[in-house]
């Protein structure tokens, strides 16, 4: 009795067909065949009735299945005891981010975790994290909205304002808060195009007739941030990725309140990785959410 032989028996039983076995196994239909024929003629025993169009399993084979189920469920469970044994050796968590803020509560837990598996991170706008997954660059993105495709797994990290801040020193820091109208008079930094931050305030200044025109435009939060503290200009975030810094004050934005949505992603099919889904996992059990689901092949 040879493995290779119950493990074709194995899979024609539980996909109902030589030709799916050997789709299933990535072998050819002739191989599996010669496979199981040789373990029906080494014991004597039927395991197949074979018809033209249809297999069936004897009893022989029925019973032989209940075995091999067993078999191969242990062989699977050996199989993800090493795999997850290999991770937490190893490995590398490939993320970007367009604030790395949203990543702190969750860094901890996670290399409580693993605390082998090496971490890169890189930052981006809306644009650069959805290019990035698609591109197979990266395994996780952070970014302020929550997607609509159909091909993510996704976790709500949290919901917050469009705010604007200035300099502790600007003309505004005493007032607090300001309309769109009043802020444009102003000197802008926004930040570049293909940020949702910047794509949000611009539709609601066009609904409200108010026209932005930067005088800086800054690729980043943490230049934009810089070249407000530096003085003279208004810049905008979400209120969450504002952060403490005594050089900068936060201004409320008097009208309709435009909501950031930061979202944890990932693409579907990347998302049964022992580490991705830890990860997905911790971030969802620190928002009070239930993870995401495991993908089935």
């Amino acid at each position: 009795m040879r493995y290779v032989q119950l493990r074709a028996f194995h899979y024609v039983a539980i996909h109902g067909g030589f030709s799916r076995a050997a789709n299933a196994l990535s072998l050819t239909q002739p191989a599996i065949s010669d496979q199981v024929r040789k373990l029906e003629e080494s014991y004597d025993i039927l395991l197949f009735n074979r018809q033209k169009k249809h297999v069936a399993l004897t009893q022989a084979g029925r019973q032989l299945l209940e075995l091999t189920r067993r078999m191969f469920d242990n062989e699977q469970q050996v199989l993800e005891l090493l795999e997850e044994s290999r991770v937490m050796q190893s490995g590398t968590l490939r993320i970007i981010v367009d604030a790395a803020h949203h990543l702190l509560p969750i860094l901890p837990l996670f290399r409580e975790r693993f605390p082998n598996v090496r971490m890169s991170m890189k930052t981006g706008n809306t644009e650069a994290v959805i290019a990035s997954l698609y591109s197979y660059q990266v395994d996780l993105g952070i970014l302020g909205e929550i997607p609509r495709r159909q091909d993510f797994e996704i976790v709500k990290l949290s919901s917050s304002p469009i705010i604007a801040f200035v300099a502790a020193s600007h003309p505004l820091a005493e007032a607090g808060r300001a309309t769109l109208r009043k802020l444009a008079t102003y000197p802008l930094v926004l930040r570049e195009r293909g940020s949702k931050t910047r794509q949000k305030l611009e539709e609601t200044a066009l609904d409200a007739g108010v026209t932005l025109n930067p005088t800086i435009e800054a690729e980043g939060r943490e230049s934009l941030h810089e070249i407000v503290a530096a003085g003279g200009c208004v810049g905008f975030v979400s209120s969450a990725e504002l952060g403490y810094d005594p050089r900068v004050v936060p201004i409320r934005i008097e009208g309709p309140e435009m909501i950031m949505d930061e979202a944890l992603i990932c693409l579907r099919e990347r998302s049964g990785g022992k580490l991705v889904r830890t990860f997905l996992e911790i971030a969802a059990s620190l928002s009070g959410q239930e993870a995401p689901q495991k993908a089935v092949a």
